[in-house]
């Protein structure tokens, strides 16, 4: 009863906003209000096989399944959380929205084989001057949700590339090649992996990625991410 008070009145004078619209938030809503949940631009990608995330690959990779939680456009309420996860030190958004996104994926068919959960690799001074990996927490969630293990470590980034904001399709592409590896390909063997990003443009780094493990490794992946740029 005593914390419940102190909880009250601690949010009272320093109350949590909503990461979308500002709002302050109830008991119950963690980083993002009921009402930015509900109005939030879903794809629901988890419930269609051949969507416009799986078509980026086709005859490119061999993906098993592909989605993203959200639309990321231009001039979205949505779009600043993101720049808040990747950027500005706010990785519990990405803890929230893994949790979301896993809810989602737990209840779809298409998905219920999955059985581990690897997230997309920093290089380590990236890692190191940012302080955590964004695609790490967004799979912290996906687990909380589906309990399924995230193998965070096999996966690597071997080069230190530029940001791939601003590049062309091609550009993205030859800045990803050949950049990832496998530590221990004998714990991926077997698995279906789902393959974690935080935001899908034209997909050439999760492309990259998901190529590294299926010619190293006897599994299936498939892939799945907070944002897709639709359009953009």
């Amino acid at each position: 009863m005593l914390q419940r008070i102190w909880d009250g009145l601690t949010g009272l004078v320093f109350p949590d906003f909503c990461e979308v619209c500002g709002t302050p938030l109830v008991r119950g809503e963690r980083y993002i209000c009921m009402s930015c949940l509900y109005k939030m631009p879903r794809t629901r990608f988890w419930e269609k096989e051949d969507n416009e995330i799986a078509k980026l690959f086709w005859g490119k990779v061999n993906i098993e399944r592909a989605c993203s939680l959200f639309y990321f456009r231009k001039g979205s309420d949505y779009r600043p959380m993101i720049h808040k996860l990747k950027y500005k030190g706010k990785y519990n958004i990405g803890l929230r929205l893994g949790e979301e996104l896993g809810v989602c994926l737990d209840k779809a068919s298409l998905y219920s084989d999955i059985s581990m959960l690897v997230p997309v690799p920093l290089h380590p001074a990236k890692e190191r001057m940012r302080g955590y990996n964004q695609s790490e927490y967004i799979a912290y969630g996906l687990s909380n949700i589906m309990n399924l293990p995230v193998e965070k470590r096999n996966l690597i980034r071997t080069k230190y590339t530029q940001t791939q904001t601003r590049k062309s399709s091609t550009e993205r592409w030859e800045n990803v090649r050949e950049v990832f590896d496998v530590r221990d390909k004998s714990r991926l063997n077997g698995e279906h992996i789902l393959l974690i990003d935080d935001v899908i443009t034209t997909g050439a780094t999760i492309e990259s990625c998901a190529s590294t493990i299926l010619n190293n490794c006897q599994c299936k992946v498939s892939i799945a991410s907070i944002g897709y740029t639709s359009g953009i």
